[in-house]
């Protein structure tokens, strides 16, 4: 695999204000009546919604990502498959609605694998994020970038007996097309797993339309957050993909400090897993 250690600092800096029409658009898409949150302020993992990409059609690739290349910010791998497997962030400041907002992206980490699918490529890149010149935001994301595809995707492994523990809160979620529309538009995801079926069957492996990585996150947050849970920090990690079609359940169980989260599928497997601390 090539060598990628000279990405290893590469940084770039974006601008951003924290519009409220975003927030508007998440609040509907979680299906709250009215904004739930902390009035002014962005919620928990609401930065999402900003430093949207903004790559010219023509610099897109046949995935729906920007392509990558040489004078970029993530390497050039030519591994294909692109998936956000995991975030780490620490909530340092509220950041007020209307702010203004800068990010400073670092690749921290480039680790080539190789797995059961064949070649990995590991990318943790570091976003620190300030609202009106205060440290608000510091987040950890872990990309993965895998091999093409060669059939269907590889049996789930088997539900593990934690997955089926009893939750102290459960909230059931039936993903549908547009469900997982409505999130990529809200953060401008062109990746074709999430709305072309024929792409995401034919050419990734994938059983259906993949629901977005970030947005299970984002519906594990809110449940913390209906739960009356305000976190100081938080982690997710993926472990399989959801599919549209299927419902699967939200689960929360409190702890000293804080509360433990996954997603369980249809058949009881847990498929994120997410810790708050508050």
């Amino acid at each position: 695999m090539d060598d990628y250690s000279a990405w290893v600092g590469r940084s770039e800096t974006r601008t951003d204000i924290a519009a409220p029409a975003p927030l508007a658009g998440l609040a509907a898409l979680l299906d709250h009546d009215v904004s739930p949150w902390t009035p002014g302020t962005v919620p928990p993992l609401g930065h999402w919604l900003y430093f949207l990409p903004d790559a010219r059609q023509s610099a897109i690739g046949a995935d729906g990502h920007p392509r990558r290349d040489e004078h970029g910010l993530l390497p050039p791998t030519p591994l294909p498959r692109r998936m956000w497997a995991g975030s780490r962030i620490a909530f340092l400041s509220p950041v007020a609605v209307g702010a203004a907002l800068t990010r400073v992206t670092t690749i921290d980490a480039i680790k080539p694998k190789r797995g059961a699918s064949g070649d990995l490529l590991f990318v943790t890149v570091r976003h620190d994020i300030a609202a009106d010149g205060v440290p608000a935001i510091r987040e950890e994301q872990d990309i993965v970038f895998r091999e093409a595809a060669t059939g269907p995707a590889a049996p789930l492994p088997p539900v593990a007996p934690t997955d089926s523990e009893p939750a102290d809160a459960v909230r059931s979620i039936a993903p549908d097309p547009v469900l997982l529309f409505r999130y990529s538009a809200l953060t401008f995801n062109a990746h074709r797993i999430h709305y072309d079926r024929d792409y995401a069957r034919e050419i990734e492996g994938y059983a259906g339309l993949v629901v977005h990585g970030p947005l299970i996150a984002t519906l594990l947050m809110d449940h913390a957050l209906r739960s009356s849970l305000v976190p100081r920090r938080f982690a997710f990690r993926a472990e399989a993909p959801l599919i549209d079609g299927t419902p699967f359940d939200l689960c929360l169980v409190r702890q000293d400090g804080g509360a433990r989260l996954w997603a369980r599928d249809a058949a009881g497997r847990a498929t994120m897993r997410a810790e708050v601390d508050l």
